[in-house]
């Protein structure tokens, strides 16, 4: 496992797993990216120095038993969460990159649905799937926190029935996102000056995004679940609103009229009345 940050010599999107201080968290994540991901694809384990020595025999574990191209690289000293994702987008060049929170869990098939969703229009920026705490794509109900579903694999199927819409979010959601290299390139990257959450950082890279002709979409296909919402730093949100001063009443607007609701629905009913899994399905094509 390397020691300074390095850029993988990939073509296609690069899975970048910010690295946590939860152990617990970091080891279901692992797990659940392993079974739901396709073998050979590029992830990246990008530690800010937050890793202790547990966490670093779980990854050390993943790495060498995982059928993913994985790569661990970790910060000699704390840069900050934005600055040092930041750097690891910044060395990922045009590639596209799904960021994945260390506490997420994927359900089968989600990076290439994204993946999927962000070719099939060449004005997304970023893709976000729905997840059980995902706000604006949050799933069952739009802005509340749901327990981590049973079933992850049945929610995929049901997603992947769904019709690929990709309708517009006001921003991407942290839980997991996949960011087009060449857009986030011509935006600037990541404001690391004035935001100390990826969470909120996230956002103004978003609104920035749209600003420059970009959409914000949902791929309504792919979940991944989470056990909690991100959140802001101290200060992130006075921050947001000195250079979006429109944002919170437009967030609050998008959760009362909630766009997605005849989604939502398809999506349950979808569930509903699933079958059982084919002998042979495939849930990475």
């Amino acid at each position: 496992m390397t020691q300074a940050a390095a850029s993988p010599a990939v073509v296609g999107p690069i899975v970048v797993v910010p690295v946590g201080t939860d152990d617990e968290a970091l080891d279901a994540c692992l797990a659940a990216l392993d079974a739901a991901t396709a073998p050979g694809t590029p992830v990246w384990l990008a530690d800010d120095a937050q890793a202790g020595p547990r966490g670093y025999a779980i990854i050390e574990r993943w790495i060498a038993r995982t059928a993913l191209k994985a790569d661990y690289t970790r910060r000699q000293r704390s840069v900050g969460e934005v600055a040092h994702l930041d750097e690891v987008l910044a060395a990922c060049g045009d590639a596209d990159v799904a960021v994945l929170a260390s506490d997420a869990i994927p359900a089968p098939g989600w990076l290439s649905r994204l993946a999927t969703g962000l070719a099939s229009d060449g004005a997304i920026a970023t893709a976000t799937p729905w997840s059980n705490a995902g706000e604006a794509a949050a799933w069952p109900r739009i802005g509340e926190i749901d327990p981590v579903p049973d079933d992850l694999e049945r929610i995929a199927r049901a997603a992947k029935a769904m019709p690929a819409l990709h309708p517009e979010l006001p921003a991407a959601v942290s839980h997991a996102v996949l960011i087009r290299g060449a857009a986030r390139r011509r935006a600037g990257g990541l404001d690391a000056s004035s935001y100390a959450s990826w969470y909120a950082a996230l956002i103004d890279l978003s609104l920035r995004l749209a600003g420059l002709g970009w959409r914000n979409a949902l791929c309504d296909t792919a979940f991944v679940a989470r056990r909690g919402e991100g959140g802001p730093f101290d200060g992130d949100m006075d921050a947001l609103a000195a250079r979006w001063p429109d944002w919170h009443a437009r967030l609050a607007h998008y959760l009362m009229q909630d766009p997605l609701r005849a989604s939502r629905v398809q999506l349950a009913t979808l569930l509903e009345h699933l079958g059982p899994p084919e002998p042979q399905r495939d849930l990475f094509v």
